[in-house]
């Protein structure tokens, strides 16, 4: 099966309510990623594969609020216009390491910056 991505709108009130609607969208098995869509940001874009849409809008429904399925589809692959193989030329890299070379940190005592009320 193909990635899919889902589009559901939610009525999400407060801050809280959002996070909440992210938190669900995530937590279902097969979602790679999340996010807000449209112009109001009430829309929740989820991909992923064998996601259930049905599933993720009842637990929106039942954590949340309101929840509409607003659309269900494959996910559109981005092909690259016109992608030109050239052979870059790799330039071998060459350098040496002084294995008598040490670094030791000094272990002064801390330094505690506490305002003392007296």
């Amino acid at each position: 099966m193909a990635k899919q991505k889902i589009v559901v709108k939610v009525t999400m009130n407060n801050e809280k309510k959002i996070r909440k609607a992210l938190k669900i969208a995530v937590s279902l098995s097969g979602v790679e990623s999340a996010s807000f869509v449209g112009s109001d940001k009430t829309q929740i874009a989820v991909t992923g594969e064998h996601v259930d849409s049905v599933e993720l809008a009842t637990l929106l429904r039942k954590g949340v609020g309101y929840t509409e399925l607003v659309s269900v589809g494959p996910v559109e692959e981005k092909k690259p216009a016109a992608a030109k193989e050239t052979n870059p030329t790799v330039a071998p890299l060459n350098f040496t390491v002084n294995p008598y070379q040490y670094y030791y940190g000094s272990y002064g005592i801390p330094y505690y910056a506490y305002a003392y009320e007296i």
